[in-house]
């Protein structure tokens, strides 16, 4: 375990080093929610541009819970993983329900357990945010957290229980909220799963893991699974595409975009203009982009105007390239 001196050390290390991040420099619960929710999935870098949309679009819960759920995934678009934003929007309306219809009559709830409660948040999430906004005495556990306990125990293969109970047991109280944002600032910028910065750590002096970071901890065996689909897509009189939106469960749920088919399918009077491949970390997805010949009946939709994946845009494009060659 760390000692007092160890915990000292970090956050005189974390007070003089931590990145000039905004939602570190205000106690707004929702802004902090709202950082959280985007990071667990997004690079810093990017993540901060979304927090900034969404911010501007949804200054605060309330207006996100009075706007309809298509208007959030469109602030969301490009930052993927969209089922984070449909469950934001549902904690927000969630949270403004009543305390006597299961919400919590408009303000974000202060403790572990009442965030636990809430669409969308597990417990890393909950943590950070009541020990971040709220001063709650609530340890963090996410990945670069799980990589510095790794190291400083040289243990390799650490459970989830046993990282949780090593950051329980080191949680300074004082100051909860920034010794686990120091914990996963130190994973994010020294500690890291390469060349990681040893002589600058401050918890070098005790690290059991030092001579040999990179064993600590053995990496896991990704599960990446591929996937075909072929896309159909098809143009009206004016050349905008057929959309349509999908169904609020599944891949890419209440996202907008071209006709899909499972695996290798030959239209009738189609043509095939092209191929995309798309990854995501569970998946690698190959599409076969087949462009219709006739124009379609009825009205079609300005992809600008609706939200839309990354994948979807790149096989509209593809799409475009080959209407306007043809």
């Amino acid at each position: 375990m760390l000692s007092s001196s160890d915990q000292q050390a970090l956050l005189a290390w974390y007070d003089a080093h931590q990145r000039d991040l905004p939602w570190r420099a205000i106690r707004d619960p929702w802004a902090i929610l709202l950082s959280e929710v985007l990071l667990q999935q997004t690079q810093v870098s990017r993540g901060l541009v979304y927090w900034q949309r969404m911010l501007a679009e949804f200054p605060t819960l309330a207006d996100m819970a009075n706007a309809p759920v298509e208007a959030v995934l469109k602030a969301w678009e490009g930052a993927g993983y969209y089922s984070r934003a449909r469950r934001l929007h549902a904690l927000t309306r969630q949270v403004m329900l009543p305390g006597s219809d299961g919400g919590f009559d408009g303000e974000l709830p202060d403790t572990y357990d009442a965030l636990l409660t809430l669409p969308g948040i597990g417990p890393y999430t909950a943590a950070a945010v009541a020990s971040i906004a709220f001063g709650q005495s609530v340890a963090c556990v996410d990945g670069n957290i799980r990589r510095v306990m790794a190291r400083t125990t040289a243990n390799p293969s650490p459970s989830p229980a046993e990282v949780q109970a090593w950051a329980d047991a080191t949680l300074e109280h004082k100051r909860p909220g920034d010794w686990n944002q120091a914990l996963m600032e130190l994973g994010a910028t020294v500690c890291t799963p390469k060349r990681v910065r040893c002589t600058d750590c401050p918890l070098r002096q005790t690290c059991r893991g030092q001579d040999t970071p990179d064993a600590f901890p053995l990496p896991a065996s990704p599960k990446v699974k591929s996937l075909e689909l072929t896309a159909v897509v098809a143009n009206d009189v004016n050349g905008l595409p057929m959309l349509t939106q999908r169904p609020m469960a599944g891949m890419f749920a209440g996202l907008w975009g071209p006709t899909y088919l499972d695996g290798h399918v030959d239209v009738v009077g189609c043509t095939e203009v092209g191929t995309v491949r798309h990854a995501l970390s569970h998946r690698k997805i190959t599409v076969r982009v087949l462009l219709q010949s006739e124009t379609a009946d009825g009205v079609g939709t300005q992809p600008s105007s609706v939200a839309m994946s990354n994948m979807d845009s790149k096989v509209l494009e593809v799409a475009r390239q080959q209407g306007h060659e043809g």
